[in-house]
């Protein structure tokens, strides 16, 4: 359904973006995840023809975006960062006048509307100005006209930012409810959003993608590592030292009590095994152990920033 190779943007020297190559399968709902500045955005104007690359492709429906741009948009529905929004107009008029822009027939442009307005939650404003609308309902508009021609492709650009709890938990639903019936780009650097609603992320950094995998496969991108649990009942101040000269133990976090820790420690059986084995004989009082896959919060640090931001504050 999407195909990107080799996509560059160079500004001057500066790559926005280098050499991406990734594809997204019909029906798919796919994270693009990274931080501010990582290339997300450029990316995704590209993909919906609003911006040139320097060199590489980007198809939709094997369609390049350049060489076959109308027909690439036909089957694309865009919310950018900043929605495209006209403010003087009314909400349900803007919606009519996005429709007949992107070819929608004229015997199908009131029940198109009326299909934007009802699943964004927009039709108890269907008839007032955009400018007088809060910012959380101009960015539900902003997502209306991105489905009022109910397009093959979505590319979502950051859609909850503004939004307050329940209108993110709403759009959050809706992406779920479209999944299957469209292809969806989800752009975000909000993790939450990525584990609510995403089955594959890819993550971008400095302009170049560092991870691609499903949400389940994650812990793999921190091969040859596993994280321990440890709770224990008598905690001592040289807990930290005597763990951390364990073999196999990378590093001891502190939990929220001094009874909670983590460790990170090579990929070993035996690791667990003798961590519990000195926590008993030390007489620290050994109440749980076990291993746990990496979440996508480490991942995505250990990715973007080269390591966890945690540091151990007791012992």
């Amino acid at each position: 359904m999407i195909e990107v190779s080799s996509l560059t943007k160079k500004y001057g020297e500066i790559h926005a973006i280098e050499a991406l190559s990734f594809s997204v399968k019909k029906g798919e709902v796919v994270g693009f995840l990274g931080p501010n500045g990582a290339g997300k955005s450029t990316t995704m104007k590209i993909i919906t023809g609003y911006m040139a690359p320097t060199s590489g492709y980007a198809r939709v429906s094997g369609y390049d975006v350049f060489e076959d741009p109308l027909e690439v948009k036909k089957r694309i529905g865009y919310l950018p960062e900043t929605p495209p929004l006209y403010n003087d107009m009314y909400v349900q008029d803007y919606l009519r006048y996005v429709a007949q822009l992107k070819g929608v027939e004229k015997s199908k442009l009131t029940s198109s509307v009326d299909m934007a307005l009802e699943k964004t939650n927009l039709t108890e404003v269907r008839h007032r100005l955009i400018q007088n609308l809060s910012k959380g309902f101009r960015q539900r508009v902003g997502i209306a006209q991105a489905l009022v021609s109910d397009p093959e492709v979505l590319i979502l650009d950051e859609p909850t930012v503004g939004l307050d709890p329940k209108q993110v938990s709403e759009i959050r639903d809706l992406i779920k409810e479209l999944r299957g019936k469209h292809t969806i780009i989800l752009s975000t650097h909000i993790l939450p959003e990525v584990q609510a609603v995403c089955e594959r992320i890819i993550i971008i950094n400095k302009g170049k993608i560092v991870a691609e995998d499903s949400l389940q496969n994650l812990s793999a991108l921190k091969s040859g590592a596993q994280k321990i649990n440890l709770r224990i009942k008598n905690p001592q101040d040289d807990l930290v030292r005597v763990l951390s000269g364990l073999k196999g133990v990378m590093k001891v976090y502190s939990g929220a009590t001094r009874n909670n820790w983590t460790l990170d420690t090579e990929k070993q059986d035996e690791v667990i095994e003798s961590i519990a084995k000195e926590v008993m004989i030390r007489g620290y009082g050994l109440l749980e152990i076990s291993s746990a896959k990496a979440d996508l919060e480490d991942v995505f640090l250990k990715l973007t920033y080269g390591e966890e931001t945690k540091e151990v504050v007791h012992g």
